[in-house]
C-alpha cells in the first residue's frame, strides 16, 4: 500500500465535499486523474472507499477510517510547517474558522485584525454559522476553531471560555411595552412576542437563532422589517418600529435612545466558547490564534 500526500488530500477534499469532480478541482488536478487515483487506493486497499450515488459519494466505513488518518497526517505536516517556519523568511497558513453572529459583529474584529497585523503570512477563513452547525463541522475536520455558544451541545470537542453574551430586548423608550413595563428591568420573552419585532436578514445565524427560542414556545417572531446589521437594527427600534432581540454588547452601544431589558430565560444567559477537537493536534499557528482570541 502506498499513497501519496496528494491522495490524501484529494481524498479529503472529495469527502468534504461529497463529489469527486469538486474535490479534484480543490485538489487542482484533472477530472480523470482525480477518479484515477481514488481507483487507485480502492484497488491497493482491495476495499472501496466510496459510496456512489445519484447526488455525489460519501465514504464507506473504511473510507471514514482512511478519512481519519489523512486528516491526522494533515495536521502532522501542518504543525511540520509551522515549527519549522521560524527558520524560514515567514510562516504562511490558513486557519478555518466558524463562529456564531455575535462573535463575528461583537467580538472578532478587533482581535482578528491584530492578529492578522502580528502574522502577515497567515490567513483566517472565517464563516457565521449556527452554534449547532459550527460543533458538526469542528468534529468532522472541516474547520480548525469554532466559537459558539454554550448552550448547545458541543459533544466530545474540547472547549475554552471565550465571552460573555446575554441577549437583550431593546426598545424605543415610547414604545407600548416600555410604559407596560414601567421599572422593570427583566422579563420573559414569550411576553414580548406579542409585539412586532424588527431584526436581522433571515439567513442570519442569530436570527435563526431567536427563530427557534420562540418556536419552542409555539410561537413565532413576526418582523416588519430585516436588516443586515446590529447597528441598523438598533437605529430602526429606537425610532419605535418594533422590538429586537440583541446580544447586551450590541444594545449597549446604542444605550442613550433605547429602552433596553433583560430576559429571564436561560437561553439568553449566553457564554461564548471556543471549540476544537484537539487543542495539541492544531497547527502552531492555530494555536497561537486561540491564545490571541483568549488574552484580547
Amino acid at each position: 500500500m502506498r499513497f501519496d500526500f496528494t491522495d490524501l488530500k484529494l481524498f479529503i477534499h472529495v469527502a468534504d465535499s461529497g463529489s469527486i469532480t469538486a474535490g479534484a478541482r480543490l485538489s487542482h488536478l484533472a477530472l480523470p486523474s482525480a477518479s484515477a487515483r481514488v481507483r487507485g487506493m480502492e484497488e491497493a486497499l482491495n476495499v472501496p472507499l466510496l459510496r456512489r450515488g445519484r447526488r455525489g459519494v460519501e465514504p464507506t466505513e473504511a473510507g471514514r477510517a482512511l478519512l481519519h488518518h489523512a486528516r491526522a497526517i494533515a495536521r502532522q505536516l501542518d504543525d511540520l510547517q509551522a515549527d519549522l517556519g521560524q527558520f524560514a523568511t515567514g510562516l504562511k497558513g490558513q486557519v478555518r474558522l466558524l463562529c456564531n453572529t455575535s462573535a463575528m459583529t461583537e467580538f472578532l474584529p478587533d482581535a482578528l485584525a491584530a492578529f492578522l497585523a502580528a502574522h502577515p503570512h497567515l490567513s483566517i477563513d472565517l464563516e457565521e454559522r449556527l452554534s449547532r452547525d459550527i460543533v458538526q463541522a469542528v468534529a468532522d475536520g472541516v474547520a480548525d476553531i469554532g466559537i459558539i455558544n454554550d448552550t448547545v451541545d458541543h459533544g466530545t470537542l474540547q472547549t475554552l471560555p471565550f465571552r460573555d453574551d446575554a441577549l437583550v430586548l431593546a426598545m424605543a423608550r415610547g414604545h407600548p411595552l416600555a410604559q407596560r413595563l414601567k421599572h422593570r428591568r427583566s422579563m420573559a420573552f414569550a411576553d414580548a412576542l406579542d409585539y412586532d419585532f424588527v431584526g436581522l436578514a433571515g439567513d442570519s445565524a442569530f436570527q435563526q437563532y431567536a427563530a427557534e427560542q420562540a418556536a419552542r414556545l409555539g410561537r413565532r417572531i413576526h418582523c416588519k422589517i430585516r436588516l443586515r446589521s446590529f447597528e441598523a437594527v438598533c437605529r430602526m427600534a429606537a425610532s419605535g418600529a418594533g422590538l429586537a432581540i440583541l446580544p447586551e454588547a450590541a444594545a449597549r452601544r446604542s444605550a442613550d435612545a433605547l429602552r433596553i431589558v433583560r430576559l429571564h430565560d436561560g437561553w439568553a444567559d449566553r457564554k461564548l466558547l471556543i471549540c476544537m477537537r484537539e487543542h495539541d493536534a492544531l497547527p502552531a499557528y492555530a494555536r497561537e490564534l486561540v491564545a490571541a482570541l483568549r488574552r484580547d
